[in-house]
């Protein structure tokens, strides 16, 4: 756990008030709070931007991808990075998962990423990076996620060409 331990208590009592199944379901906080970057950014493997469609174009989203809150928008925007719509949030060797949770219109609202080991990564907002074990724990009735609308994958071959 990151920072000192008043911090920390506050920090995991607001977690848990927002979302109820993180208690029940386990998580551990990763890091420190920044508005440098977002769920949607943390889930693209960017720490250096906030990605979100907004209408005005302040926020960082993938050019030619249309500017809305839909789950086309953000399935086409994880499509250029090379992810590709999936069933299973099981763990598959070779590949990169993400989860975009939505509210019960669909509407996106979060999008986690999964771990080597099976569990999963979350940006909250503005505030920290989470691990968490399953992606039921950030579900739930608003402030909570809503449920996952999506699941996506990608190759980890891809990941290591689009870095080098």
């Amino acid at each position: 756990m990151v920072g000192n331990n008043a911090w920390n208590a506050y920090t995991r009592e607001h977690l848990e008030q927002q979302y109820p199944n993180l208690a029940s379901e386990g998580y551990t906080i990763t890091s420190p709070d920044t508005i440098d970057y977002n769920c949607v950014a943390w889930a693209a493997e960017a720490e250096d931007e906030w990605w979100w469609p907004d209408a005005m174009g302040q926020e960082y989203w993938p050019e030619g991808i249309p500017r809305e809150e839909t789950l086309s928008a953000f399935t086409a925007a994880f499509s250029t990075i090379g992810y590709e719509v999936c069933d299973d949030a099981s763990i598959e060797p070779g590949f990169l998962e993400i989860a975009i949770y939505g509210d019960a219109q669909k509407v996106p609202r979060h999008v986690a990423r999964q771990l080597t080991n099976g569990e999963w990564t979350s940006k909250i907002g503005q505030y920290e990076d989470i691990r968490h074990k399953t992606l039921e724990a950030l579900s739930g009735e608003a402030p909570a996620y809503g449920t996952v609308i999506q699941l996506m994958r990608k190759s980890a071959a891809k990941l290591s060409s689009t870095e080098s």
